[in-house]
C-alpha cells in the first residue's frame, strides 16, 4: 500500500478540490444536489457555510491546491518535511470534516452532495496516514 499511498492521497485531494470548485460555483449554491433534492441548499444558505465573512469553498480551493501541489511534489521527490505537512494538513482537515459532518447531520438536519466527497475524501485520507504511520 505504501507504494500507492501519495498517489491515492492526490487523487482525494484532487477530487476535493473539484468539489471545492463545483461548490463555489453560483449554480450549485442555488440548491442543487448531486443526487437531487433541496438539501443542499440548506446546507449553503447556513449560517456555517461562511467563516469570516468568506464562503467555506473558498478556503477549500486554495487548501486542496495547496494540499495536491505538495503531494503531488512528494511523490516526485520524498522529503520528511513535505510527508509531516501533509499529515499534519490532512489531520486538521479531518477535524474539520468530522465537525462539518455533525453540523450536518444534528445541526442543519440536511447533506450537501459536495460537501460529503470533501468531508470523506479527508476521513479516507486520515485511514491511509494512520494505516501507513510508520512505514
Amino acid at each position: 500500500m505504501k507504494t500507492i499511498k501519495y498517489p491515492v492521497l492526490l487523487a482525494l485531494a484532487v477530487l476535493s478540490l473539484i468539489s471545492s470548485i463545483l461548490l463555489s460555483l453560483p449554480s450549485s449554491s442555488s440548491g442543487e444536489c448531486l443526487l437531487g433534492g433541496t438539501s443542499c441548499n440548506i446546507v449553503h444558505s447556513s449560517e456555517y457555510n461562511y467563516f469570516l465573512g468568506i464562503q467555506n469553498s473558498y478556503y477549500g480551493i486554495v487548501i486542496f491546491s495547496i494540499l495536491s501541489l505538495l503531494i503531488y511534489l512528494q511523490i516526485k521527490k520524498p522529503e520528511k518535511i513535505k510527508k509531516n505537512l501533509i499529515h499534519l494538513a490532512i489531520i486538521f482537515g479531518s477535524l474539520f470534516a468530522l465537525y462539518f459532518l455533525y453540523l450536518q447531520h444534528f445541526v442543519l438536519n440536511a447533506y450537501c452532495d459536495y460537501c460529503l466527497i470533501v468531508d470523506f475524501s479527508m476521513l479516507i485520507s486520515l485511514g491511509i496516514i494512520i494505516a501507513n504511520w510508520k512505514k
